[in-house]
C-alpha cells in the first residue's frame, strides 16, 4: 500500500495526476464524491466534468501561452489533451469539445487502465501517511475545506466564478443570427463559422444593459465576499463598470460581417459556441451570470435572434477555494507541514481547464517519480508548465495572492526583443520556441531517470 498513490478527486487534474502516475508504473486510487455527493455545479458522476465552458481557449501554440500549454501536455502524452482532441468540436482557433463525450472518454480511459481504481465517496480529513494528491478544485467539500483551513492555520481565500447559460440551436432566430468566426479564424470554412453571432444596434445595446443593470442578483451568504477572478466576471458586475465596458469585452464587434446586412456594422455582438457534437447546443460566451433564472430569462431573449430562445441550462454562480500556495506549497507541490501530501488544480490558485489539467500532469508525474525512488527536479522556468508552477509556489506575491490563467507575464525576458506591441509577435514566437526546447528537455531527463 505504501507504493500507492492516493487522488482526491476526480476531475480535470486528478484525472490527469491519475494517468500520469499510472503510466510510469505506480498503482493508483481516485477517491471522488460523486455521484455520491452532489454538487450544484456537476450534473453527472462523470471524471472530468465539464462545468463552466466547453472551450480549452486557443490552441496556438506559437502565439498563445494557452496553446503553449496544450502543446507540452500533448509532448508528456497527457489525458485530457488527448481526449480533447478526440472530441473536438469546430470553434476557430479554439480548443473546443463536446463535453458529454469528453468527460466520458476520460472516464472510460481511466476504468481501463489496469493500475487504476475508483473510490467513491467523501473524505473529510487529511490523510496521516501515505502518497497523496488533493485535486478537489474550487468546489471542495466542506469538511475536507475545514480540515484544510485547520491544517495551514489560514482562512480558505474564496473568489467566485459564474457559469456561461447553453442554449438550444432550433430555438435560435437564424433570420437575425449568423455562423462566423472573427476576422474568419479558421483553416476550414467548418472553423470559419464555428461561432453564431447575434447583432445588436445601439439602441438594443443602451436596452439590454438597462435591463441587465436593473436585474434580480443572486445575494451572497453572510462572509462571503464578492472577489471576483477578472477572467471570469459576471456580464452584470462588467456592466456596472461601464455602459461601453461589454462592447469592448464579450461583445466587441470587430471582426465580423453580417450577411443579413452587410452594409451596417452592429454597435455589438453576442457570440454563442457550439457545445456538442451534434450542434444542438451553443453557450453564449463570456455570459457568466448571477442573475436570477427569471431575471436571465428575460434579458437574454432581449437579444437579437434569441427572442423565443429555449435554455438548456441557466447561468449560475459558486465559490471558489484556493490556498495561498506561496506560503503553503514547496516547488515539488507538496504542502510544507505535510510533505506526503501534494495539491494539484484549480486549489492551488490557477484558473482554467488547461492550467489545472497541466497542474494535475505535473503532481502526477513527481508524486510518481518520488514513490519510485527516483525524484524529478521541477520543470524548467521557461517552459509554460514551470512558469505557471513557479508563480504559484513562490513567484506571485503572497499578501496579494489571486488566481491566475497561464500568460507571457509570467516568462522570464528573452534578452534582445524589442517590447511593445509592435515586437509582440516575434516575442511571443521567442518564448514559445524555449519553452518548447526547456519541456522537451524536461521529458528526456525524465525519461532518463525512469529508465534506471
Amino acid at each position: 500500500m505504501s507504493k500507492t498513490l492516493h487522488i482526491i478527486g476526480g476531475g480535470m487534474a486528478g484525472s490527469e495526476a491519475a494517468w500520469q502516475a499510472a503510466q510510469m508504473g505506480v498503482p493508483v486510487v481516485i477517491h471522488e464524491m460523486r455521484p455520491k455527493v452532489e454538487t450544484f455545479a456537476h450534473r453527472t458522476g462523470d471524471l472530468a466534468e465539464m462545468v463552466c465552458s466547453n472551450s480549452f481557449r486557443s490552441d496556438d501554440d506559437e502565439q498563445n501561452a494557452v496553446g503553449l500549454l496544450h502543446w507540452e501536455m500533448r509532448a508528456a502524452n497527457g489525458l485530457i489533451m488527448e481526449m480533447a482532441d478526440q472530441n473536438r468540436l469546430p470553434a476557430g482557433g479554439a480548443l473546443a469539445v463536446d463535453r458529454d463525450a469528453f468527460s466520458q472518454a476520460v472516464t472510460q480511459k481511466l476504468r481501463d487502465h489496469p493500475l487504476i481504481s475508483l473510490d467513491y465517496g467523501e473524505i473529510s480529513d487529511l490523510p496521516d501517511d501515505g502518497h497523496w494528491i488533493i485535486a478537489t478544485g474550487p468546489l471542495t467539500s466542506e469538511g475536507l475545506g475545514q480540515a484544510i483551513a485547520r491544517e495551514t492555520g489560514a482562512e480558505a481565500l474564496a473568489f467566485f466564478d459564474a457559469i456561461a447559460p447553453i442554449v438550444y440551436f432550433d430555438s435560435i432566430d437564424m433570420s437575425k443570427a449568423w455562423m462566423q468566426s472573427r476576422y474568419d479564424k479558421g483553416e476550414t470554412e467548418e472553423e470559419r463559422t464555428a461561432y453564431l453571432n447575434c447583432p445588436m444596434d445601439r439602441e438594443q445595446y443602451e436596452a439590454f444593459i438597462d435591463a441587465l443593470l436593473a436585474a434580480d442578483k443572486t445575494e451572497f451568504h453572510e462572509g462571503e465576499t464578492a472577489g471576483y477572478f477578472d477572467g471570469c466576471l459576471p456580464i452584470e458586475v462588467m456592466a456596472e463598470r461601464g455602459r461601453e465596458t461589454l462592447r469592448h469585452g464579450p461583445m466587441k464587434p470587430v471582426g465580423l460581417t453580417n450577411p443579413h446586412q452587410p452594409d451596417v456594422k452592429p454597435w455589438a455582438v453576442v457570440q454563442l459556441r457550439r457545445d456538442n457534437a451534434l450542434g444542438t447546443l451553443f453557450n453564449i460566451v463570456g455570459f457568466q451570470t448571477k442573475m436570477k433564472y427569471g431575471a436571465q430569462t428575460s434579458v437574454f431573449k432581449l437579444i437579437p435572434g434569441l427572442e423565443e430562445a429555449s435554455f438548456a441550462r441557466l447561468g449560475g454562480i459558486h465559490r471558489n477555494t484556493f490556498l495561498n500556495s506561496p506560503t503553503l506549497l514547496d516547488d515539488q507541490m507538496r504542502l510544507k507541514s505535510r510533505p506526503h501530501i501534494r495539491f494539484a488544480g484549480q486549489i492551488t490558485g490557477v484558473e482554467g481547464y488547461v492550467e489545472s489539467s497541466a497542474m494535475g500532469l505535473l503532481a502526477g508525474r513527481l508524486a510518481a517519480s518520488e514513490i519510485l525512488g527516483q525524484p524529478l527536479p521541477p520543470p524548467p522556468q521557461d517552459s509554460a508548465m514551470g512558469a505557471l508552477i513557479h508563480h504559484i509556489t513562490g513567484g506571485a506575491e503572497a499578501k496579494t495572492f489571486q488566481p491566475m490563467n497561464v500568460n507571457f507575464g509570467l516568462f522570464r525576458p528573452v534578452d534582445g526583443l524589442k517590447g511593445g506591441r509592435r515586437g509582440r509577435k516575434d516575442r511571443y514566437k521567442a518564448y514559445t520556441d524555449r519553452a518548447k526546447a526547456a519541456w522537451t528537455g524536461w521529458l528526456e531527463q525524465a525519461a532518463l531517470v525512469a529508465a534506471e
